[in-house]
């Protein structure tokens, strides 16, 4: 086990450091309880939840759906030579610093980091095998509104680099370069900006097509979806998809597909509140998302997720979630989708708030991780017992999820209110190490094997 250091064991309850170290032997947690409504101080480590729906408690009736439930937590500078904690054998370092809401870490094939400082605007390249720790990146392109998503097409020997800003979807010319070769061509442009606005890029196995994540516009879409006829509903998800929302959230709450020069731009999920991150899992085309699902249910409800994502999957937002379960806001609305709502592959705590993925395909980890996904959970908002601020572990086993997932970087809360880092991002360099963004202090750490 990692021992924190004296600056953050002063500031850490006892009881909580022998829970933590106890965690690192101990078996899946499962139920309502250990797995459902624990909170950070189980956090360590390899402590491992498998969350069943059957877990969730039922929602709190009469919470207004849109309303507020807790505060974020306060966010502090880490305490000097403060590290987060990982697993017996691996080692966390600070590969780089300063940076101003540092969100997505990509790989590129040539083996440079790229990462969307979301907070300056700016698109950044730290180059493959550069010495000096912590490490100097070169901007490579500026001037985004909240860039998040990047890809690299095609992917083995890119010719563009896209990126995904809040508002709209560019691509720049690329030939392994640190600096874009060329002035941003817009694809797809006019994207709605209101509320959630992390948009994710993937690319297809077969590199013709590109998909990008468009969160909702509200929690649960009151107010902002007028009443339609069942005739005019049909209309609507003939063109749309099933499940898909209207109104103010037309288009959103999905993922969807384009041709790499932005034609044939259509939706190819829908029911996805936030799905703040995407990863093409390595030797397969499945596409799967992470997701922030809704508020305001109660501090249990319901679980964020992860889940494949498929051409014409519905996955319940704002009508169901947990598959079939209706929402108490919207009961009676759109009983037609509720044998249609798929039920999510893996459930995180509730408001944990995912926000990347990525599978780990490398040699460097041992061959159990092999296959494994990484997720950031970027921490709860609406939750007094506060959980997330954390990067778990995705157990894989024949390419498909087993359900649990086990912590894997912990230590970033030092009490019920106070967390000194956000995990963010996550990728795995060309080295097989695991690179993790910290947006609240503005840190990438880097996980290496002893």
């Amino acid at each position: 086990m990692n021992v924190p250091p004296l600056s953050r064991l002063v500031q850490i309850p006892l009881a909580v450091l022998i829970l933590a170290a106890c965690a690192q032997g101990g078996g899946v947690r499962t139920g309502s309880g250990s797995a459902v409504g624990s909170d950070w101080t189980d956090d360590a480590p390899g402590f491992a939840r498998h969350i069943r729906a059957a877990h969730v408690p039922a929602p709190a009736m009469g919470l207004d759906p849109e309303g507020s439930v807790a505060g974020i937590a306060t966010v502090v500078p880490p305490a000097a030579g403060a590290l987060p904690d990982v697993p017996d054998g691996f080692t966390a370092d600070v590969f780089a610093t300063g940076f101003k809401q540092p969100r997505t870490l990509r790989t590129a094939p040539n083996g440079d980091i790229f990462l969307a400082e979301s907070g300056t605007g700016r698109v950044l390249v730290f180059r493959a095998g550069a010495t000096g720790t912590p490490a100097t990146p070169v901007v490579f392109a500026e001037g985004l509104d909240r860039p998040y998503g990047i890809a690299f097409v095609p992917a083995t020997n890119p010719r563009h680099v896209y990126v995904a800003a809040a508002d709209r979807v560019v691509r720049y010319p690329y030939n392994g370069e640190a600096r874009a070769a060329g002035p941003a061509e817009v694809i797809i442009d006019g994207i709605p900006t209101e509320r959630h606005w992390t948009r994710d890029l993937a690319v297809s196995r077969d590199g013709q097509r590109l998909f990008v994540s468009i969160g909702s516009g509200s929690n649960l879409g009151v107010g902002g979806m007028p009443e339609m006829t069942p005739a005019q509903i049909q209309q609507h998800e003939a063109t749309h998809g099933r499940g898909a929302a209207w109104g103010k959230e037309e288009n959103r709450g999905v993922v969807r597909v384009f041709d790499a020069d932005g034609g044939n731009l259509r939706n190819w999920a829908t029911g996805l509140r936030n799905c703040s991150g995407m990863a093409m899992q390595p030797g397969t085309g499945n596409l799967w998302c992470v997701v922030n699902e809704r508020d305001h249910l109660g501090p249990d409800v319901t679980p964020d997720f992860m889940a494949r994502i498929d051409d014409g999957s519905f996955h319940g937002w704002p009508w169901y979630h947990l598959g079939g379960l209706e929402d108490p806001a919207l009961a009676g609305k759109r009983p037609d989708l509720e044998a249609h709502a798929r039920m999510p592959d893996v459930l995180f705590q509730a408001h944990s708030s995912a926000l990347a993925v990525a599978f780990y395909d490398h040699a460097a980890f041992p061959a159990e991780y092999r296959g494994d996904a990484f997720v950031t959970l970027h921490g709860s908002h609406s939750r007094p017992r506060m959980t997330g601020y954390k990067v778990v572990r995705v157990r894989m086993q024949g390419g498909q999820p087993t359900g649990a997932y086990e912590d894997f970087m912990t230590g970033f809360v030092l009490d019920g209110s106070t967390v000194w880092g956000r995990p963010a991002g996550v990728t795995v360099d060309g080295d097989g190490a695991l690179l993790v963004s910290d947006d609240a202090n503005g840190v990438i750490y880097r996980v290496t094997r002893r």
